[in-house]
């Protein structure tokens, strides 16, 4: 078999993990234990996320004429591969939760081996600071009840107003009791 033909395969599969994706982000994996890898893909599983190491020209190859284009620019050592097909926002969410864990546990060292190198979320390419952005971005969860959390307040703060003007004023038949 040629080597074009044992590539094919691979190539297909990435492009078939891209398409249609909201976020597909690029990660340095480098010097993660085994207990840290595994919690972390343990972690994008469960919340849905295809995480895989490809090398680099087969990633290459899958990027080109698509909207993930200009990933291939940073494709460069050790590279992981992190695919969203729904929520654009939890790859980049998770990842950064554990590369701040490795930056912390190996601040003394001055190359850090573990970082989000850039990605394309929802359509727009973003890198460096972008993808911390991008990871502070709250659930959709978190939104919809800040959004209801703010519709609820003033609606409560209404009822309590209305509350305090049905009710009878108390006030004056304390006043009315002898003194003693």
């Amino acid at each position: 078999m040629a080597k074009v033909e044992l590539k094919a395969p691979v190539v297909q599969e990435i492009s078939e993990q891209i398409k249609d994706a909201q976020s597909v982000l690029l990660v340095k994996y480098l010097g993660l234990t085994v207990e840290q890898d595994t919690a972390m893909r343990k972690e994008l599983r469960e919340a849905g996320v295809h995480y895989k190491v490809y090398k680099n020209t087969m990633m290459n190859l899958a990027f080109k004429d698509t909207p993930f284009e200009k990933l291939a620019g940073k494709l460069e050592g050790a590279n992981a591969l992190a695919v969203h097909k729904e929520d654009p926002t939890v790859s980049a969410r998770i990842l950064s939760k554990y590369v701040a864990q490795y930056n912390k546990l190996n601040k003394d060292k001055e190359a850090k081996l573990m970082k989000l190198v850039a990605g394309v979320v929802d359509g727009s390419y973003v890198e460096g600071a972008g993808l911390e952005a991008v990871a502070a971005i709250p659930t959709r969860e978190e939104l919809l009840a800040r959004l209801f959390g703010s519709m609820q307040s003033p609606i409560a703060n209404f009822a309590r107003v209305i509350k305090q003007i049905a009710e009878p004023d108390e006030a004056p038949a304390a006043e009315a009791a002898p003194a003693e």
